[in-house]
C-alpha cells in the first residue's frame, strides 16, 4: 500500500477529519505509480513547491519543498479531484502568477520571499471571507485547496512527520501525564 490508498482509508476510518478528506471521501483515490509529474507540468510542480515553501518556510526544521508538496499536490490533484476541482485548482495556479504580476509586478518564481509572504497573505485572507460566504453548493476556494493540500502533503511526508513533528517508530505503553515543555513539537507516531 502506497501513501495515497493509506491517507485515503484513514479519511473513511476517522469518518473524514483530515485535512482535505471531503474530497477523498466523495470521490476515492486511484493509484498511480508514476514519479514523474502525472498532471501538471516540471514547471507547474516547481511553483506549487514555492508556494508550500512561503506557506511552510524552512525553519530549524524542513520546509514545505524538501517534503515535496509540489510532487504530492500533482499526484492527489491528478487522482482525487473531480474534473471541477481540477478546474479551479488549474485557474488558481494561473491567478497566482496573473495577480502576483499586477501586485508586484513580477510572476510569483520571480518575487522575492518578502513580496511571496506578502500576496500569499493578501490571498489567504480573500479565501477566509470566500470560505465563510460560499454556500454549501459552491466549490472550494482554490488557495484553500493548495494550502490544505501543503499541510497534508507536508506533515504526512517522512520528513514531515519525523524532523518537523516528534517521531516514535514504535512507541511505548500509554502515558497521559507527559511533561510538556514550551517549544516541544507536537508527536507523529506510524
Amino acid at each position: 500500500m502506497n501513501r495515497r490508498e493509506a491517507i485515503s482509508q484513514v479519511s473513511w476510518i476517522l469518518g473524514g477529519t483530515i485535512i482535505g478528506s471531503s474530497i477523498f471521501l466523495e470521490y476515492g483515490c486511484k493509484s498511480s505509480p508514476e514519479q514523474k509529474p502525472a498532471f501538471f507540468d516540471q514547471k507547474t510542480v516547481d511553483l506549487l513547491n514555492e508556494i508550500g515553501e512561503t506557506i511552510l518556510p524552512q525553519t530549524s526544521t524542513p520546509g514545505a519543498k524538501e517534503a515535496k508538496v509540489g510532487q504530492f499536490m500533482d499526484i492527489m490533484v491528478k487522482d482525487c479531484y473531480t474534473k471541477e476541482h481540477q478546474g479551479i485548482f488549474l485557474e488558481g495556479i494561473k491567478s497566482i502568477d496573473k495577480d502576483c504580476k499586477t501586485k508586484t509586478g513580477k510572476s510569483f518564481m520571480d518575487s522575492s520571499t518578502l513580496e511571496r509572504t506578502s500576496f500569499l497573505t493578501e490571498l489567504d485572507t480573500k479565501q477566509k471571507a470566500y470560505m465563510e460566504t460560499k454556500k454549501a453548493e459552491e466549490p472550494p476556494h482554490y488557495f484553500r485547496m493548495m494550502k490544505e493540500l501543503t499541510l497534508l502533503g507536508f506533515f504526512t511526508s517522512e520528513i514531515g512527520s519525523t524532523k518537523a513533528l516528534r517521531y516514535v517508530e514504535t512507541p511505548g505503553s500509554f502515558d497521559g501525564d507527559v511533561p510538556y515543555k514550551k517549544g516541544d513539537r507536537a508527536w507523529a507516531n506510524a
